[in-house]
């Protein structure tokens, strides 16, 4: 019923290699749970490399704790259709890792000399596995880098090709890296000037007009915030900026990001419990625009269930992933409480309450009609206008009472050419839960 599906084109490409298309707004990923997303550009395309958590199990983990014991990679080109290139890395398959230690954190990825350089941590250290492609197959290297003792590893290669290595261990840390990009080529360097309290963890470090942006969790007041500091070189020294993003309201201990720039926008990739809102140890990816100000300064991200990229009208538009709602009337619901990964409906309760979902590319703007997957004991009425609550009437749809999901088609009175935004609006005093519309 949820988010999955994919172009017959992309599924061309990947068959051979397993892999799976994900339409997603927020949370990216719907199929299981991703954590501390490392975003990164490779010949055109956006990857990201997450953390996996899982539940424990006898044998399997720490209860109640964070439990991860392999590495996926999901890739896409207009980051609303991702594809999950499946497992890339797991514990048993690290040469140096003696035990099943199911912590491996957040990791990294870049590309150098033509390899891609896969950057986890497991067991306190900190490993590195090699590829000719973004998404493997990756090799381990027999050992883990000599003198590293941390988690949470990001690289940066600077414009003149030097690569450094920043990690944490209560603090964060600093260290050139070799040609080769698995040994240390200077000693290492705890970076001064960050906060003292409080977990100081997860360092993602990019480079923009010149200056040098340490950014990292901070916890305060029992959960994370993101901050950031700036420098003039890789190694700083930094200063204090400020805040990213503040601590997620629904009170998720961790959150751990990654910053990077994709056709000319700045992103902002995160995570948070938005599937297991009872447990905040297994999380999922999320990301939103970011923006800077004149002075370098980066501006405050307030999370969005909508996310980033654009939706196909003729794909299932989840409008319970809502850019903006009426002040009353409008609630969102798991659609189904005891399997939360089928996602969330949008409950409609008041005349004229309404959902916005922004970005929806019509195409040519053929005539057609909309499907509405709706749930009304009742029935009710809604109507679904462009760009504005009273804007251009596409359609108007009769939900009939029923007692189940139920697929309900009407003809557009007109459809738009080209991205525009959708209003679904409720019409009556009767309840109405929407699931998905589709054009066709």
């Amino acid at each position: 019923m949820k988010r999955f599906g994919c172009y017959l084109l992309i599924l061309s490409v990947f068959v051979l290699l397993g892999a799976d298309c994900i339409p997603a707004q927020n949370p990216l990923v719907m199929d299981q749970f991703t954590a501390d997303p490392t975003a990164r550009v490779f010949e055109g395309i956006m990857y990201v490399y997450p953390s996996h958590d899982i539940p424990a199990s006898p044998g399997r983990g720490r209860a109640n704790w964070f439990v991860m014991e392999d590495y996926h990679v999901f890739s896409s080109e207009n980051l609303t259709d991702w594809t999950d290139h499946g497992v890339i890395l797991t514990q048993t398959g690290v040469p140096w890792l003696q035990r099943e230690s199911f912590d491996m954190w957040a990791p990294d990825c870049v590309t150098k000399n033509g390899k891609y350089y896969f950057y986890f941590p497991a067991g306190g250290r900190i490993g590195v596995a090699i590829a000719d492609r973004p998404y493997g197959p990756f090799k381990p290297e027999e050992q883990p880098i000599t003198g590293v003792r941390g988690i949470d590893p990001c690289v940066l290669i600077d414009k003149d090709g030097t690569a450094y290595l920043y990690y944490s261990l209560n603090a964060i840390f600093v260290a050139k890296l070799k040609d080769n990009m698995v040994e240390l080529d200077s000693e290492v360097l705890r970076i001064p000037n960050l906060p003292t309290k409080g977990l100081v963890e997860g360092p993602f470090v990019f480079e923009r007009n010149g200056i040098y942006y340490l950014t990292y969790p901070h916890e305060v007041d029992g959960a994370e915030r993101l901050e950031y500091a700036t420098g003039g070189s890789p190694m700083g020294p930094f200063e204090q900026k400020g805040v990213i993003m503040d601590k997620s309201e629904s009170g998720c201990w961790t959150n751990h990001h990654s910053i990077f720039e994709y056709k000319g926008r700045w992103y902002l990739f995160y995570h948070d419990k938005d599937l297991s809102p009872d447990f905040d140890k297994n999380r999922s990816m999320k990301a939103d625009y970011l923006f800077f100000n004149e002075d370098g300064t980066i501006r405050k991200v307030v999370p969005t269930h909508r996310g980033v990229g654009i939706s196909s009208a003729s794909k299932e538009i989840q409008i319970d992933r809502y850019s903006a709602v009426s002040p009353e009337g409008v609630s969102v619901a798991f659609v189904d409480p005891g399997r939360k990964q089928k996602g969330w409906k949008a409950v409609m309760t008041e005349p004229d309450a309404w959902v916005q979902y922004n970005r929806v590319d019509f195409g040519a703007g053929k005539s057609g009609a909309v499907t509405v997957n709706a749930l009304s004991s009742t029935g009710g009425s809604i109507e679904i206008r462009i760009d504005r609550v009273d804007g251009p009437l596409a359609a108007q749809v009769e939900i009939a009472g029923n007692t189940g999901w139920k697929a309900t088609s009407a003809t557009l009175s007109q459809s738009p050419a080209g991205v525009h935004d959708l209003f679904v609006i409720l019409k009556d005093t009767k309840n109405v839960e929407i699931d998905w519309i589709k054009f066709e």
